[in-house]
Formats: structure tokens, C-alpha cells, sequence
């Protein structure tokens, strides 16, 4: 069954005003996007910023009457508006269609569950990332992927902060580790950590995967956190203690502009490495003092 959708074009105080506008006529759901090409990458904490030029869209029932949702609508005067059908797709499907495999490391590769790998000599870690963050095709991933790929990892313990769908965990475990503790705030993140690490014959008992508040108080060898700067401030006098002296530190989820603050909030017991870039993120590795 097609859909209907309206897009207006609007400016950010305005938005708000239009997205209840069409709550009220019985749309199904609101989008509200950039319509300008000016990106938001992480606002702070306790505001949602808005784009200058906002496009919002309603989606409705393909039977609706337009002509009465126009109607009902009271729209700013420099709102624009027009209606458009929607195909009806699978969309996990079409998504499927446009993840590939990806090279971490010479020997390395993230490779889509559900196609074969493109070296099956190589150490491929198959993921179905579901719902949660992670799927090595963003930046601030990939570049913590590349860095695993690069340590020695035998017989580590490590801890995956904030693990999303586990792709950083079940890297470091192919890759050589003991075991990894998976930590993160989102139970969709732990249900998909543990099919991940399921899918790659990975026992449950290498991967534990915990709350916040469960986390284990025991140092490990390593540390990764692929989360955001702000987060990673403020978590760095819970992350510290976490890591062994001599132990090595991996953040990442930063912008190019935020790493001096991150690293700052570590750098009493830290010596970091040279920042590591891809497009405007970037990943900060370090080791512990001795």
C-alpha cells in the first residue's frame, strides 16, 4: 500500500508550530530534517536544535483527503508545501541492498550476515547491527576497528563502553582478546550485542553484557568508547580507574574541534598518541601511566 506525504518547507521557529499542526490532522508520523545542508553533530545537553531551513514532513494514509488537510492547515506565510506518494517497500531489505563488506586491517573485515565474506581466510566479523549504533561504515567506528586490527590483543581483557550492536567487542575477541564486558544504557544495544557475538560463535560467558551500574570495578588492558565528547568528559572519572596502569585507551565519537577537551579530561593519567582523523571525526588513543 503507497503513503502520502507532505513536505513543508519552513525555518526553525516555525517548525515546532507545523509539526503539531499535523499531529492534530492525523498524521502518522512528524520528520523534521535539515533543509540546507547544515549539520547538527551533537547539540548540548538538555537543548534540541533545530536547522535554519527545516523541511518537515507528514506522513498520512494513502485515502486521505489533502484537499481538507490543506485546508485545515494554517500555515506561516513563507511555509511552501507539496504532497508526495510514497512507494510501499521493505525497507530492512532495501537497507540490506546497501551494506557492504568493509576492510578494517590487512587481514580484517566486517562483513553483512547475510553476505559471504570476500576472504574467507581472513578474521570476518558478520554483524547484523539491528537497532543499535554500529556498523563500521561511520567514521568514529571504522577508525576504532582500524586501531584494534593494529594491537596485540591475545589474552586481553577489555571493556566495549557504550556498545552499540557489539561490533567493537566481538572485534577485539576475533582479533585475540580473553574477554570483552559489554557496557551500555540502551537494553536494544545488549539484546544485539549478544545475538552479534551469538552470530560469530562467540560464548556468552567471553561477552557478559551489563548496565552502567553493573559494570565491574576490575582494571582491564583495554578500554574502548565509541560514544560522544560530551559523554566521554564526563565519564572519564568513571573510565580511568577501568583500565589497568600501562592499559591502553580508545575514544572515539569525536568531532575534530572537540578532541583537545576530551583529551584534557584525561591527560593527568594518560599519554595519548597523535590524533587519528577520518572526514571531520576523529579517534584518540592512549596509554595509562605507569
Amino acid at each position: 500500500m503507497p503513503w502520502l506525504e507532505i513536505h513543508i518547507n519552513t525555518n526553525r521557529e516555525d517548525a515546532p508550530l507545523i509539526e503539531d499542526q499535523l499531529m492534530e490532522v492525523g498524521a502518522l508520523s512528524v520528520t523534521l530534517q535539515d533543509n540546507a545542508d547544515q549539520p547538527i553533530f551533537e547539540p548540548a545537553l538538555g537543548e534540541t536544535p533545530l536547522w535554519s531551513e527545516t523541511r518537515v514532513t507528514g506522513l498520512f494514509e494513502a485515502e486521505v483527503d489533502t484537499s481538507t488537510i490543506d485546508s485545515q492547515l494554517q500555515l506561516p506565510t513563507k511555509a511552501n508545501f507539496k504532497w508526495h506518494i510514497v512507494e510501499d517497500k521493505d525497507w530492512e531489505r532495501e537497507w540490506m541492498q546497501h551494506y557492504n563488506p568493509i576492510q578494517c586491517g590487512d587481514n580484517f573485515w566486517i562483513c553483512p550476515s547475510w553476505i559471504a565474506p570476500p576472504n574467507p581466510e581472513a578474521v570476518n566479523l558478520l554483524l547484523d547491527p539491528g537497532l543499535a549504533f554500529g556498523t563500521g561504515t561511520h567514521p568514529t567506528t571504522f577508525l576504532c576497528l582500524q586501531w584494534l586490527a593494529t594491537q596485540a590483543l591475545t589474552d586481553k581483557d577489555i571493556i566495549d563502553y557504550g556498545c552499540g550492536s557489539g561490533i567493537l567487542g566481538i572485534g577485539a575477541i576475533l582479533l585475540g582478546a580473553k574477554q570483552v564486558l559489554g557496557v551500555d544504557i540502551d537494553p536494544q544495544a545488549l539484546l544485539a550485542t549478544q545475538d552479534n557475538a551469538q552470530r560469530n560463535a562467540i560464548a556468552a560467558e567471553r561477552f557478559p553484557v551489563v548496565f552502567p551500574d553493573k559494570c565491574s570495578n576490575s582494571p582491564v588492558d583495554v578500554m574502548v568508547a565509541n560514544i560522544l565528547a560530551g559523554p566521554l568528559v564526563e565519564l572519564a572519572p568513571t573510565l580511568t580507574p577501568l583500565v589497568k596502569p600501562g592499559g591502553k585507551l580508545c575514544l572515539s565519537g569525536i568531532l575534530a574541534t572537540q578532541a583537545e577537551a576530551v583529551q584534557a579530561a584525561y591527560a593527568p593519567f594518560f599519554d595519548f598518541d597523535p590524533v587519528a582523523k577520518k572526514e571531520e571525526w576523529v579517534r584518540l588513543t592512549a596509554t595509562k601511566h605507569a
